[in-house]
């Protein structure tokens, strides 16, 4: 029985990403490879806002044309932008970003949806491998600015959030944007996450939630000016 096209462009597709079989030297020198690709290109970026959230969410979404504006604005006010270059949240950061006339930075990751980077991305950089991406967020960002999303923006949030908790990181502003979103999982921490002894008071500090473009802007800027 002869393989459909779609199946075979699936199995290509899969094939370019799944590097499991490789061999520990070639893994090496891809994983050295993308490092110094990253390091290279962002180096000159030091004002950067790296911005998260669903890749599902669609123009209309009242997040998405909130990210826009929180782009939009953070671009003006001198910042630049970071987001993952693919569709949704990501898409709405860049071009809010390319709106302000400020830098749009993609990070795009191959995987098996074979994610494609959006048109407002200025800077591309694109990644096999997920935690050379996370550095790359991490490294040249001066602040994290999280909308709603899925397992892969919580897998940003709580990364960012541990690595402050276990200084592996300086501390920098984690903001969540959206309260009728968040407050679930807000409720969750405080309720039995921190009641278990698992977290502490000051661990729930080391983010804050907001819920306008404005306010991103201004937590932002009032963090790092009580560290002139």
């Amino acid at each position: 029985m002869k393989k459909s096209p779609r199946n075979k462009k699936q199995k290509r597709q899969y094939k370019k990403i799944d590097v499991f079989e490789e061999d520990e030297q070639r893994r090496i020198r891809r994983i050295t490879d993308e490092f110094i690709d990253g390091f290279h290109k962002l180096k000159n970026y030091r004002n950067a806002v790296s911005i998260f959230g669903s890749s599902r969410l669609k123009p209309e979404d009242e997040y998405y044309k909130l990210a826009k504006k929180t782009a939009y604005l953070l671009g003006r006010s001198g910042y630049e932008i970071i987001s993952g270059g693919g569709p949704g949240i990501m898409e709405a950061a860049n071009a809010g970003a390319k709106k302000a006339k400020a830098a749009s930075i993609g990070l795009n990751i191959y995987i098996p949806t074979e994610q494609r980077s959006n048109p407002y991305v200025t800077t591309l950089l694109e990644f096999h491998y997920f935690f050379v991406r996370k550095v790359m967020f991490v490294r040249y960002a001066k602040a994290f600015v999280i909308f709603p999303g899925g397992y892969g923006t919580l897998d940003e949030l709580f990364e960012s959030i541990n690595l402050m908790q276990t200084e592996r990181s300086p501390r920098f502003p984690v903001i969540l944007v959206g309260s009728r979103y968040w407050q679930g999982l807000l409720h969750w921490l405080m309720s039995t996450v921190l009641r278990r002894g698992c977290i502490s008071h000051d661990d729930l500090g080391l983010f804050s939630l907001v819920d306008s473009p404005e306010d991103v802007v201004k937590a932002i800027n009032a963090f790092y000016a009580k560290k002139k």
